[in-house]
C-alpha cells in the first residue's frame, strides 16, 4: 500500500479531494475512503487511483468505487437557523447533537462552514462540494451579518476601533460594519457585518475592545436571511438564491484551486 503524502496539495481548478468526494457520496468515511483508494479499489474515467493527494470533478468525471459507477445524486440546499450547543460536523464521537439531524433529507449533506456550539442562526447545508467551495473560499467570501449581545454599554472609541480592524494573532482583521441596536449600562446590541471567517472572530474582536460577547447569532449570509425561521427550523433555498450564491462567488481559474477541508479546523465566528 502506498502512503500518502503528509504535504497538503492544493486541488486543480475545478477539482476536490477525491476521498472528499467519496465520503460526500455516503460510501464511507474519509479515512477509510482514503484507505479504498490506496487499496485500488477506486478508478476515476477508467484509470485505477492507488496514489493520494487525488482529485476529480464529480460533476463530469465517471467514478467507480469497485467497479460500480458513483451516483449523482439530485443537488439539495437547505437553510437552518441552527440552535444553540448544536455542532456542524458530520461525525461526533460524543453523540451531540448535529446540524444535519435537523434537516429530513434522504442525501447525505453536510454544513458549508461551521458555527461554533454557543452561536446560533443561519447556516447553509447542502450536498452541492462545488458550491461549497466556492462559499469557503478565503479570498471570495461572502459577507455574514452577526446580531451580538455584550456585556456593557459600548460607546464611540471602541465602535470606530472594530470598523477599521483589530489585530488577532492571524492579523488585522478587514474593516468590519457595526450598527448599534440597542444600548443601556448593562449590555449593547450589536449588528456585526464581516467577510472573513477567522475562528471565533467576533467574539476575539470583541474582548480585544474590552468587551465580552453575551449571545451571537448570524441573521445573513450575504443577502440570504432567516427570517421567521424558529431555532431548530430550515427552509429549500429558491433557485434565485442558488444562483445568487454561484454568482456572488464566481471565481478566476487562478483562484479557484481551493477545496473547502479547512472546514474542519475553522469557524465562521
Amino acid at each position: 500500500m502506498k502512503r500518502t503524502q503528509k504535504k497538503q496539495t492544493p486541488p486543480p481548478p475545478g477539482m476536490i479531494r477525491l476521498q472528499k468526494i467519496l465520503a460526500e457520496a455516503g460510501i464511507d468515511s474519509r479515512r477509510r475512503c482514503e484507505e479504498m483508494i490506496l487499496e485500488g479499489a477506486v478508478s476515476v474515467n477508467g484509470r485505477v487511483i492507488d496514489t493520494l493527494p487525488a482529485f476529480a470533478n464529480p460533476e463530469t468525471d465517471d467514478i467507480r468505487v469497485n467497479g460500480r459507477r458513483l451516483n449523482k445524486p439530485q443537488k439539495v440546499y437547505f437553510l437552518l437557523n441552527k440552535p444553540k450547543n448544536v455542532i456542524c460536523t458530520n461525525f461526533d464521537p460524543q453523540g451531540r447533537r448535529k446540524a444535519i439531524d435537523y434537516v429530513d433529507c434522504q442525501d447525505r449533506i453536510f454544513c458549508v462552514g461551521r458555527l461554533d456550539n454557543d452561536t446560533t442562526g443561519a447556516i447553509l447545508l447542502t450536498n452541492d462540494s462545488i458550491l461549497a467551495n466556492r462559499l469557503t473560499h478565503p479570498k471570495y467570501e461572502l459577507p455574514k451579518t452577526y446580531q451580538v449581545t455584550i456585556k456593557g454599554r459600548m460607546d464611540g472609541e471602541p465602535i470606530e476601533k472594530l470598523k477599521k480592524g483589530v489585530w488577532l494573532s492571524e492579523g488585522k482583521t478587514t474593516k468590519t460594519s457595526v450598527k448599534i441596536l440597542k444600548r443601556n449600562n448593562l449590555e449593547t446590541i450589536l449588528e456585526v457585518t464581516i467577510s472573513q471567517s477567522l475562528n471565533r472572530q467576533i467574539s476575539r474582536m470583541l474582548a480585544k475592545v474590552g468587551f465580552k460577547v453575551k449571545t451571537l447569532k448570524r441573521t445573513h449570509i450575504g443577502n440570504i436571511q432567516m427570517k421567521s425561521l424558529p431555532p431548530g427550523g430550515y427552509r429549500p433555498l429558491t433557485m434565485s438564491e442558488v444562483r445568487y450564491l454561484y454568482k456572488a462567488t464566481e471565481l478566476d481559474e487562478k483562484s479557484s484551486g481551493h477545496d473547502s477541508d479547512r472546514n474542519s479546523r475553522t469557524g465562521d465566528v
